[in-house]
């Protein structure tokens, strides 16, 4: 009788809470709503003010849609001179015990000279709302569109480059470039690909691998 007593008044504090926050928010005409920023509001932000710093293992949403769905945006280079491209093969893991990425890419991609030459790169993801604004960085080669984007360039306190506007950040460390071979698929389909690839590119397609360094969610 005792336990029914005491879990009866803990269930009718636990209303009486409840009512008073509501009354409360009914009083004062409060809401627990989000306010989006404006895309000029996004521009003039730094970049510890947009985005909070996560464990790789919570990056949010399913690599599936991140990948396949929303696009990769890989960044190469530095302030002076940095590129951008888009990836829809690849996905993340584990490597040598760390967390790791991986993409599979043209050998000819100028964003993959970048990447190499400065041993880093991010990985960015965007609401559907800047679709027509990255889906340029797929359609055109060199480093003459970044000077046409709307879309707003800032280094992240690694130093590498990725966009104010992302909703997800993922830096990467290169871990290696391999060069895959016709002989390494077990499908014709996947032969037929890589070796058309290399007639245009005289050059087979390269696998980039990078250690996840950090993650950066929007606030």
């Amino acid at each position: 009788m005792r336990h029914i007593l005491v879990l009866s008044l803990a269930f009718a504090t636990l209303l009486f809470s409840g009512c008073k926050g509501n009354s409360r928010q009914a009083a004062t005409g409060q809401k627990d709503t989000v306010v989006k920023m404006t895309r000029e509001q996004i521009q003039a932000a730094s970049f510890s003010d947009l985005f909070k710093q996560i464990d790789p293992k919570d990056i949010p949403e399913d690599v599936f849609t991140l990948v396949n769905k929303d696009f990769t945006v890989l960044t190469g280079g530095t302030p002076e001179l940095y590129n951008s491209m888009i990836a829809s093969w690849g996905g993340w893991g584990t490597l040598f015990d760390k967390p790791a990425t991986w993409c599979f890419l043209r050998s000819n991609r100028y964003t993959l000279g970048l990447i190499r030459k400065e041993k880093g790169y991010t990985m960015s993801y965007f609401e559907e709302e800047y679709k027509e604004e990255i889906m340029p960085f797929g359609m055109q080669s060199g480093g003459d569109k970044m000077k046409h984007t709307r879309l707003t360039a800032v280094q992240t306190p690694a130093g590498n480059m990725t966009f104010k506007e992302a909703k997800l950040i993922i830096e990467c460390e290169l871990f290696e470039v391999t060069t895959v071979s016709p002989d390494d698929f077990e499908t014709e389909e996947a032969r037929e690909f890589v070796v058309a690839a290399h007639a245009e590119t005289k050059d087979y397609h390269k696998i980039v691998f990078g250690e996840i360094t950090n993650v950066w969610v929007r606030k």
